[in-house]
């Protein structure tokens, strides 16, 4: 591993050869998290493909948009919606590099809430 990845480039990689390692073949539900919005992915990685996806730059948040908690638990459940919706319950979660906490927690939260088993 070079040393011109970043802290969080690492943190990220980490993060996923563990999933592959323990998450058997179920599909992966990937988090990312800019300075405005949030985003949230249900990737089966054998087909290559996503199944279901949902974030905060969609037209239907209603006034949702934004680096909020409430807007991040808004995403959690669309996407578990979305993804029960395309036969997926189980998956793994992948919060890439950031920390399970804050946003990223609430979305989890959310996604466990709206049936999603992980």
């Amino acid at each position: 591993m070079g040393k011109s990845l970043s802290l969080f480039e690492r943190r990220r990689r980490r993060v996923r050869t563990a999933l592959r390692a323990k998450g058997g073949m179920r599909p992966r539900l990937s988090v990312h998290r800019s300075g405005r919005h949030i985003y949230a992915q249900v990737i089966d990685d054998e087909a290559g493909r996503t199944v279901a996806s949902a974030s905060t730059l969609e037209k239907d948040m209603k006034g949702k948009t934004g680096a909020t908690a409430d807007a991040a638990a808004t995403v959690g459940k669309a996407v578990a919606e979305r993804a029960k919706a395309a036969g997926v319950t189980q998956v793994v979660f992948d919060r890439g590099g950031f920390l399970f906490h804050g946003r990223v927690k609430a979305l989890a939260d959310a996604a466990r809430e709206g049936g999603l088993e992980f």
